[in-house]
């Protein structure tokens, strides 16, 4: 029986591994899925901010070599990834709409969803409004799935003594926290963690709990000039 949670926020555009050409035989080929998504890591792939956003799948196909083969995590970690142009893609294979275990975010991989910000975010660094609007749409859908408010704080429990907690400790984290709250590192660098709780109160307002923002609806590019292109 399906749940239909109050709160539940519109589904934004999201391009698929299929239309970025993420070639299927270099992956593992199974998904492991958790029992529902109740938290949001935000990530940066530190990689350069100059580029075309008509580019972006070819970034994607390099990034997904490197993590499935260099890195060995069987596929590219992320489960989302979004542009300065606020194109969201698709990242780790298994089903968009559905709680992926992704390897992103060591010790807590399983119950949340990793979210990379395409480019990298340094101190001064701007982070593009489509950007973090993507963000604040993608996670407010992701965690309306399952009734989680943005704002709020939710327990998660290691799995792996290498994250800031030993294996079998609980914390909390915000529902849309960084990847340095979970794991010994500057991702997702100073600028785009500054924003996370502007992204919050978005994503809330995104799943009607507060003030509207001026625009209800947000329209993301489906494509763009070149999207497909094999460059």
């Amino acid at each position: 029986m399906s749940v239909t949670f109050p709160h539940a926020a519109l589904r934004p555009t999201i391009v698929s591994r299929a239309q970025w050409r993420a070639d299927e035989t270099q992956r593992d080929r199974y998904a492991h899925y958790a029992d529902g998504v109740t938290a949001i890591f935000i990530h940066h792939t530190d990689t350069p901010n100059g580029y075309d956003c008509a580019d972006v799948p070819r970034t994607l196909r390099n990034l997904y070599t490197g993590q499935t083969h260099d890195q060995q995590w069987g596929d590219i970690g992320y489960n989302f990834l979004v542009d300065r142009c606020g194109t969201i893609y698709e990242g780790r294979a298994g089903g968009a709409d559905r709680p992926v275990v992704g390897s992103h975010t060591i010790g807590f991989n399983r119950g949340t969803a990793g979210i990379a910000a395409i480019g990298t975010f340094g101190p001064g660094t701007a982070v593009p409004a489509p950007m973090e609007h993507a963000i604040a749409a993608l996670a407010a859908w992701k965690l309306g799935l399952r009734g989680v408010d943005p704002r709020s704080k939710v327990r998660l429990t290691s799995t792996n003594d290498k994250s800031r907690f030993p294996k079998g400790t609980s914390a909390k984290f915000y529902a849309i926290s960084g990847h340095r709250d979970g794991y010994a590192t500057n991702c997702p660098g100073e600028a785009l963690f500054a924003r996370l709780p502007a992204i919050r109160k978005l994503a809330a307002e995104l799943q009607d709990r507060g003030p509207k923002p001026p625009t209800r609806v947000v329209k993301l590019p489906m494509t763009l000039p070149g999207l497909f292109s094999s460059r």
